[in-house]
């Protein structure tokens, strides 16, 4: 039992590692828990992608993916171009002023927020190198327990995003300014335009 008790414990530290980093899902998953809209189907698509992402690594897709470089490719400049539109999107409305407006309920459909956490999860190559190949390859590497650890990451996804989602409410009231929101969004913006830069570049 200790060893796959210890096996448990690598793949949630593992997860955990990999997606704790602030980036364009994790942002998004934020704004919606801190207005507190469609929290529950935002978070079911980020840990639901995780868990058939780390199973498809655990499974040995991973060279697949390693082999398909021109599908990473495609898949990278059409993250560039959403992310771009993305982050534009936050930093106008932050400009406009239509920041607090949007978070109370403009624009702010469950189709929408579906659709949006779906390109920012599948539309993010990092999510198949980081989740497929590089958690794959940690996984298979523990000799005979694999699926356990596998277990330990999936663990690590559906923690992480139920508590970012559902815990953000808490910091509800420090938001319940114009300005406030006006912030966020141009931070959020900022951080998605950085991360569709990165891309472009390759990183």
């Amino acid at each position: 039992m200790a060893p796959v008790l210890g096996t448990l414990v690598t793949g949630l530290l593992t997860g955990l590692g990999l997606i704790v980093a602030i980036g364009a899902q994790n942002a998004f998953v934020l704004r919606q828990g801190l207005t507190r809209r469609h929290v529950g189907p935002v978070v079911a698509v980020c840990a639901v992608s995780d868990l058939v992402l780390i199973a498809a690594g655990v499974a040995g897709i991973g060279t697949i993916v390693e082999q398909a470089g021109w599908v990473i490719d495609v898949v990278r400049w059409l993250g560039v171009a959403f992310l771009t539109w993305y982050g534009v999107s936050a930093l106008l409305r932050a400009r406009r002023g239509g920041s607090l407006q949007a978070a109370t309920g403009e624009g702010a459909s469950l189709g929408r927020a579906v659709r949006t956490a779906v390109a920012l999860t599948w539309l993010n190559p990092h999510v198949y190198l980081d989740t497929v190949l590089l958690l794959g390859s940690v996984a298979n590497a523990q000799q005979g327990s694999r699926w356990w650890f596998a277990v330990g990451a999936c663990a690590a996804s559906v923690l992480w995003f139920t508590g970012l989602g559902y815990g953000a409410r808490l910091a509800h009231r420090v938001l319940a300014t114009e300005r406030a929101w006006q912030a966020l969004d141009v931070l959020i913006g900022l951080t998605m335009l950085g991360i569709a830069l990165t891309l472009a570049l390759g990183a």
